[in-house]
């Protein structure tokens, strides 16, 4: 095993059984949002069960803060929502990241946000971070947007529109990536006392004023879909209780427990949760095809339960995935390539896996890419390959801190490997 250009290094190992119960981190998703919100609304209520992600954290921090510059490290969510709310808030701010944050485009929403009065100036490249932001209260009106990229610019305009002196009307072009994040961004500003009007390509919302309430946010749909990968490939009965997860959740990804059903895995409603189990002897599909257009953050947990259970699959609608933390085809196609088997892609929104297989390495080492649902996604193949090798493991931070000790509760023996 050859652990040359890393830190560091978790060697995983599964357990003989599966009995859990665990509560996953809160959605960072929801929290972002509400934060917003909350702010825009008077911030009088704290808001509960705040995600303790890194995204979540750069986000308070920046709240908080009397800083001119704000450093939000590789928190795209934070990169998007913060450039509208400061456009849109009194005073000077420099808005900065990592140096993957200042290679994911941001141009689409800085030319929207400077076409409704925005003052945003590129510091180094231009269309990128870190940015300039000359913050004031918005003219707003009419605006046309490419939906297709990031549905993130779409929520960071709507959740400020109330505020802008004519409201704002955007006209989505193309086909809208992520459209549930959008339903959720309406359904927490209606909670917050603002009626977003959604067509099929407008929405529109006029000026209105959030009203402050108490909000406490439900777990993360996301961080619980590596524990339905876990129920699927377990070899061993499983039996899973995840808490605070709702089946009428905001959150377009609970869409899980209905893709994880096909390959074995059953979940049953409670009044505090979900409990998973498996069905051992389980006839699964010859085939998997599906578009995620509408759940993007699923793909790696989907393309790596299908390749360890030996389901070729073609997933379409991925095009949001080039500018994600990663480049998150291009490392699916390399890491899984390490574990033997070869996937191909057409244009930027296609990933298929034809059944097509390679010699896997020997003690492969999965690469994270700074991503942390490489690492969520990756570590439960140790259930088929027996170990598996996780470099960078801490890149879990951003959205599942308790990851690795939640695997341990559950039994997963986990070892620590440093670079020599």
């Amino acid at each position: 095993m050859n652990n040359t250009n890393y830190n560091t290094i978790y060697n995983i190992t599964p357990p003989d059984r599966i009995d859990v119960s665990l509560k996953p981190p809160s959605s960072k998703s929801i929290s972002n949002r509400v934060l917003v919100i909350n702010a825009l609304s008077g911030n009088v209520f704290p808001i509960q069960n705040l995600s303790d992600s890194d995204d979540t954290r750069v986000m308070i921090d920046a709240f908080n803060t009397d800083n001119t510059t704000v450093d939000i490290g590789a928190a795209g969510t934070a990169m998007r929502f913060l450039t509208a709310y400061f456009a849109q808030t009194d005073g000077v701010r420099i808005l900065t990241g990592s140096e993957r944050m200042k290679n994911r485009p941001v141009k689409i929403l800085a030319d929207s946000l400077r076409s409704i009065g925005g003052e945003i100036e590129y510091l180094e490249k231009e269309g990128f971070p870190p940015l300039k932001i000359t913050g004031h209260r918005l003219q707003g009106g009419n605006i046309s947007l490419d939906g297709s990229v990031s549905s993130q610019y779409i929520s960071a305009l709507m959740m400020i529109a109330p505020m802008m002196n004519n409201g704002l009307t955007i006209d989505l072009e193309g086909q809208v990536v992520s459209f549930p994040y959008i339903i959720m961004t309406a359904r927490l500003m209606e909670l917050f006392g603002v009626k977003p009007k959604i067509y099929d390509n407008s929405i529109q919302i006029s000026q209105q004023q959030y009203v402050p309430r108490a909000f406490s946010v439900e777990s993360d749909w996301t961080g619980a879909s590596y524990w339905y990968e876990i129920a699927s490939l377990a070899k061993c009965e499983v039996n899973i209780t995840i808490s605070d997860l709702r089946k009428n959740s905001l959150q377009g990804d609970s869409k899980v427990a209905e893709l994880f059903y096909p390959l074995g895995v059953i979940t049953t409603f409670t009044d505090s949760g979900v409990k998973l189990q498996n069905i051992r002897d389980r006839t699964l599909p010859v085939f998997l095809e599906y578009d995620f257009t509408d759940e993007p953050d699923l793909v790696q947990t989907m393309a790596v339960t299908a390749c360890m259970l030996g389901i070729p699959f073609r997933f379409s609608g991925l095009q949001s995935l080039r500018i994600k933390e990663t480049d998150r085809i291009f490392a699916l196609q390399t890491e899984l390539k390490k574990l033997g088997y070869i996937l191909s892609t057409e244009r930027d929104n296609l990933l298929e896996w034809k059944g097509e297989r390679c010699e896997p390495e020997h003690l492969p080492v999965i690469a994270t890419y700074d991503d942390h649902r490489m690492a969520l996604a990756f570590a439960p193949a140790c259930l088929y390959i027996d170990k598996i090798h996780i470099a960078e493991p801490q890149v879990v931070s951003k959205s599942y801190p308790s990851f690795w000790n939640d695997l341990k509760k559950a039994g997963f023996k986990i070892s620590l490997r440093k670079h020599q």
